[in-house]
């Protein structure tokens, strides 16, 4: 009697690993599914304007929907220039909010700066985007920008990328608000991947003599370096596809700008503008095709982030 019952329940309980097996598979497929979907959908709304333009959508700056000519050349820029900048200002300083919070912060303040942090990343989109345009804009446009453009729009060079009317709005603006929005993300995780580190691993570097750099540099970078790397991607798709903040202060303009405190646009608030407003079909296909190229533009960039991260294993072990 007791073996019948064993044999049952060693049935069941190989029937439900089994069906557990399926499930989990089935909702990997389902993710699957919805990515080749969502890629095919773009491709198929696209092919319009892929038929008509060709590849000289990707380099065209003109955008007349009037003459139903079009070119992504602007937003494909914008996009580009504000999320470059966004990492420029954004991942230093994230990198030193993790590092203060996990090694020097003292412990009565980290846990209230942790909050903040994590707060900062559940601010909605659009507060960002206004608080740029009411406060943040007409401030930079008043005080900071024309400090720069005085000091900084001769030099040789870079001098190009400081010059212009100090409107306060524009690309670096787009920029500048990016970095702060994509700061709690990459900061978290930093941190987060941060404290996965060994204890005494730190102490030995420490008990060697070692600075508070040189055990970053040495023991805690090599160690997380997987997820650093991946909270900065983290950060850049947030910054790539950031749509109501971007559409508040980049101008929204569709000149291609030649410095940083020109107006610009960007595929997100391109299709935010417009695509409400979109009558015929070519005009509402250059769009889905504004849409596929942002798509390709973060696949590129989540491939190149893996494929970093397979040389950075490579290289383990090996002297530097």
């Amino acid at each position: 009697m007791n073996k019948s019952h064993n044999e049952q329940h060693l049935k069941r309980q190989l029937l439900l690993d089994k069906s557990f097996r399926v499930v989990t598979r089935s909702f990997a497929f389902l993710v699957l599914a919805l990515l080749v979907g969502i890629l095919l959908s773009l491709l198929i709304g696209a092919m319009p304007s892929i038929h008509a333009f060709g590849w000289g959508f990707l380099t065209s700056s003109e955008w007349d929907p009037v003459g139903n000519k079009f070119g992504a050349l602007v937003p494909i820029y914008g996009t580009l220039v504000t999320s470059l900048v966004a990492l420029l200002i954004g991942v230093p300083a994230s990198f030193g909010i993790a590092l203060f919070l996990t090694e020097l912060c003292p412990i009565w303040l980290k846990r209230p700066l942790g909050i903040a942090v994590e707060l900062l990343a559940g601010i909605p989109s659009i507060i960002y985007g206004m608080w740029g345009l009411f406060v943040f804009a007409p401030y930079f446009g008043e005080h900071i920008q024309p400090w720069l453009i005085d000091n900084f729009g001769e030099l040789p060079l870079i001098g190009f990328l400081f010059q212009g009317a100090p409107m306060g709005i524009g690309m670096f603006t787009a920029g500048l608000i990016l970095a702060i929005m994509i700061i709690p993300f990459i900061a978290s995780v930093m941190r987060d991947v941060f404290e996965v580190v060994p204890t005494m691993l730190k102490e030995s570097a420490y008990g060697l003599g070692s600075t508070t750099w040189e055990v970053v540099r040495y023991v805690v970078l090599p160690y997380t370096k997987t997820g650093v790397v991946g909270g900065v991607m983290l950060g850049l798709g947030r910054a790539l596809g950031e749509t109501m903040a971007v559409t508040f202060v980049i101008g929204n303009s569709s000149n291609l700008a030649t410095g940083l405190f020109d107006p610009g646009n960007s595929i997100a608030s391109s299709l935010a503008n417009e695509f409400a407003e979109a009558n015929g079909e070519l005009y509402l296909s250059s769009l889905i095709e504004l849409g596929l190229i942002l798509f390709f533009i973060t696949f590129v960039v989540l491939a190149c982030s893996k494929l970093l991260l397979l040389r950075l294993k490579k290289q383990e072990g090996k002297p530097t």
